[in-house]
């Protein structure tokens, strides 16, 4: 077994957690960490709205004010872009694999992914999602 000696080693620390001090947004961590990369680069996460098309907006409202109950659907594995692809432009509550369910404001649907726009509670905040992390979802 190999054992490195870093004489600055601090915990778990490094000098790249300092670059993220003092953010608060995803969003923001997204824009320094894509910041140097072209455009056109595949490792970006979400590409630049084609020439000639328009970019896509989150809704100037937020969502209803309360929260749908869950239904008692049969679980599946991957929800099929054909049943949600109707909510495109419509708000959608989606409750994911894990975690707690939200709000959202879908403006694209693939073959595998969502994305859209997700109420943080204050504002939408642009978010995608792998259609197999979804269990349920309802649109309005």
């Amino acid at each position: 077994m190999l054992f490195y000696n870093y004489p600055e080693y601090d915990g778990y620390r490094s000098e790249e957690d300092d670059d993220f001090e003092g953010l608060n947004d995803v969003s923001e961590v997204y824009e320094l960490e894509t910041s140097d990369l072209p455009p056109e680069c595949p490792y970006r996460q979400f590409m630049p709205p084609m020439p000639g098309f328009p970019a896509a907006k989150p809704p100037t409202t937020p969502p209803p004010s309360t929260t749908p109950q869950k239904g008692g659907q049969a679980s599946v594995k991957a929800v099929d872009p054909g049943s949600i692809r109707p909510c495109t432009f419509r708000f959608i509550f989606i409750w994911p694999e894990r975690g707690r369910g939200f709000w959202a404001y879908l403006t694209f649907v693939g073959r595998r992914s969502v994305s859209g726009f997700r109420w943080n509670g204050r504002r939408w905040v642009y978010f995608g999602m792998d259609l197999r992390r979804i269990e349920s979802f309802q649109c309005y």
